[in-house]
């Protein structure tokens, strides 16, 4: 039996194989989540992005997850970003028809979150953003300059991929609304720290960010 809330998407390259869930209560808004790097076997199924979308969840919002192309059951082959960007814009697509009139906010992981921002950042779609694990070391995020929406990070110190230094570099020349959350002794990938993110989200979103 198909598993409630498995879904496909169309997309040019074919389809996006995505899972999305929706609220035990009244749906508050609805939720876009990407998840880290194909090629370093990054999927919707990741910890992480499994995490994130259970924040969501608990705060209210229908939570979306897909597939990159080339990953799983999603059609297309990996393109380095370029591609994973229109992947993005697919799915935001998908979502806003679904949820007309609600609020949606774009959660990325790692490489989701270098790439998933840039196709969002500027869509009237999008109310807010969160970057998770933020791969400042290897990607350029100066785009995030021109950004106007709320955005949150979460951030390990230890972060192999993004050091805290240069994080905050881009934190403080950032003229959105914003908030940096940073773990002690963690990781990019987040261990033993996973309920800490997902409280950290739900915070924000019941505390911080008027829905």
């Amino acid at each position: 039996m198909y598993p409630k809330g498995n879904l496909f998407i169309p997309a040019p390259h074919g389809r996006l194989e995505a899972i999305l869930k929706e609220p035990k209560q009244e749906t508050k808004g609805a939720a876009l989540i990407a998840h880290p790097h194909p090629l370093g076997g990054g999927t919707m199924h990741n910890k992480v992005v499994f995490r994130t979308a259970s924040a969501f969840l608990e705060a209210g919002f229908a939570a979306l997850r897909f597939n990159f192309r080339g990953v799983g059951l999603s059609t297309g082959m990996h393109d380095h970003g370029q591609g994973e960007k229109e992947d993005v814009s697919t799915a935001l697509s998908y979502l806003a028809k679904r949820y007309p009139n609600k609020n949606i906010i774009f959660a990325g992981f790692s490489f989701g979150s270098r790439f998933g921002l840039e196709a969002v950042y500027e869509d009237s779609k999008i109310k807010a953003l969160i970057s998770i694990g933020t791969p400042v070391d290897k990607y350029d995020y100066s785009f995030l300059l021109n950004c106007n929406k709320p955005i949150l990070f979460i951030h390990g110190d230890k972060d192999e991929f993004g050091s805290l230094e240069n994080l905050q570099k881009l934190y403080l020349s950032l003229p959105c609304p914003k908030k940096l959350v940073v773990f002690e002794n963690c990781g990019h990938f987040f261990d033993n720290h996973l309920d800490k993110l997902k409280e950290t989200i739900k915070d924000w979103l019941n505390n911080e960010l008027t829905t």
